[in-house]
């Protein structure tokens, strides 16, 4: 390593030259310095912040960037346990590569994230597959935005699955992970930012069933209606805000999408309505304006729900699903094969921007019943640890959120902290500024100037 060399300060020998401790233009360029880090500080997310909107999309702090190729000779490699951030053009596909063992299961997740002021049409979404080294289909998922036409995160899942039935995409070596849009002939060609998360997901031990469970309680339950908690919902999925069994509530605007997270363990089951309070607005029906999703521990869309709004309560209730199990990856419908690991399952909420037109911008009042049912069961045993570690287990510090509120994501002080930052960076800012004011004084003082 080199080492650096200082000069010593001489004050018998003080220098007037331009870039003198003590010259004007040096003080300036101080001030200037000052200034911008104020500014910086104070704004921790300028576009949010001076729309006095929160930004449609917190993507996660270590999101590594990376940019999608037009072809998989290009393409870049994506590590398992890691979450990047890139790009989706209007028109065309985009290439990420995945090198991969002969072992381990492997997932890629894509949510995708239009401007807030983009104009989406009810089949507009996005197309995830993955390939092996000779171009054989390893998996293929789609998501569109449905009858709300409302711009909003959504998520499809590309896999790599070493499964029994099969033999394509066994082998250890490179895939290709595309990402494509889906358009309509009216669709707006604008560009949408990616947040990319990838898991890996060890074999067992031993092998066991190799088919889905015949028969679970697909039964609707009662769902919680005691007093309600204030639990604010975050606004991507690493800011989501824990929650378990009861009932929740928080305020949400048209246009906003509200993240929260349930932990399930091994033979957990999971319920969840969304509802909006009732409201005086102009009337009239927003078609789909409340959407219910839920999301696995891999970020892949398990089910959602819809409900239309025309100023009474209506609740958007996912359909009854199936007790979290590995052998649930068998089974031929989407919704019940991904209910497959432990972990934290995603509820994700939007309210449609097309409210506002006709009950105004609110904000509503949203409650979400969510009900817990089954019995804890051991899971399988794993010959190896997933990427991210943890991600498909369920601890005590995971349940204990869950109940009381945690500081991980976004809890009611979600947007306090945040305010804190931006005081926190005034300040700081300020103070730098009384610092080089009484710098200025006097070096000024010492150079005879004034």
């Amino acid at each position: 390593m080199r080492r650096r060399r200082t000069a010593r300060w001489r004050p018998a020998r003080t220098r007037r030259g331009p870039w003198s401790p003590h010259s004007p233009a040096r003080l300036r360029v101080a001030v200037a310095a000052a200034l911008l880090l104020c500014t910086t500080a104070a704004l921790p997310d300028v576009p949010a912040l001076a729309a006095g909107k929160p930004a449609p999309y917190a993507f996660a702090p270590d999101a590594r960037p990376v940019t999608g190729a037009p072809s998989a000779a290009a393409a870049e490699p994506l590590t398992p346990g890691a979450t990047y951030k890139s790009s989706l053009p209007g028109e065309g596909e985009v290439h990420y590569r995945l090198d991969l063992d002969d072992a381990s299961d492997a997932y890629v997740s894509v949510t995708a994230v239009p401007p807030p002021d983009s104009t989406v049409q009810a089949r507009d979404g996005i197309d995830v597959s993955v390939r092996d080294a000779t171009g054989r289909p390893c998996s293929q998922d789609n998501e569109i935005f449905g009858a709300g036409h409302s711009p909003r995160p959504i998520g499809a899942w590309g896999a790599r699955e070493i499964s029994p039935d099969q033999s394509r995409c066994r082998s250890a070596g490179a895939y290709d992970v595309i990402v494509e849009r889906v358009t309509t002939a009216d669709s707006t060609p604008d560009t949408w930012v990616l947040e990319l998360f990838v898991t890996s997901e060890p074999p067992r031990r031993q092998t066991g069933a190799t088919s889905a469970p015949e028969t679970w309680d697909s039964a609707s339950p009662t769902l919680p209606s005691g007093e309600s908690q204030r639990r604010q919902g975050g606004s991507g999925f690493a800011s989501a805000a824990p929650v378990g069994e009861g009932v929740w509530t928080t305020d949400v605007q048209p246009g906003r999408t509200l993240f929260y997270k349930v932990p399930l363990d091994w033979g957990r089951q999971l319920y969840a309505t969304a509802e909006l309070g009732t409201s005086s607005g102009a009337g009239g029906s927003a078609a789909g304006a409340l959407n219910l999703a839920l999301y696995n521990p891999a970020r892949a869309l398990v089910d959602d729900a819809s409900a239309n709004y025309n100023g009474t309560r209506k609740p958007a209730a996912l359909d009854p699903l199936p007790p979290v199990a590995y052998e649930n990856r068998y089974a031929a419908l989407d919704r019940l094969s991904a209910m497959r690991f432990a972990g934290s399952y995603y509820l994700v909420v939007h309210l449609s921007a097309a409210v506002a037109e006709s009950y105004g911008n609110g904000p509503f009042e949203l409650t979400l019943r969510v009900r817990v049912g089954g019995t804890a069961q051991a899971g399988p045993a794993y010959a190896g640890e997933s990427e991210p570690a943890g991600v498909f287990e369920v601890d005590a510090g995971d349940r204990e959120a869950a109940a009381v509120g945690g500081a991980g994501g976004g809890g009611d002080g979600g947007d306090a902290a945040m305010t804190l930052l931006a005081v926190g960076g005034i300040g700081a800012g300020t103070l730098v500024l009384v610092v080089l004011g009484v710098w200025m004084v006097v070096a000024r003082r010492r150079v005879g100037v004034g």
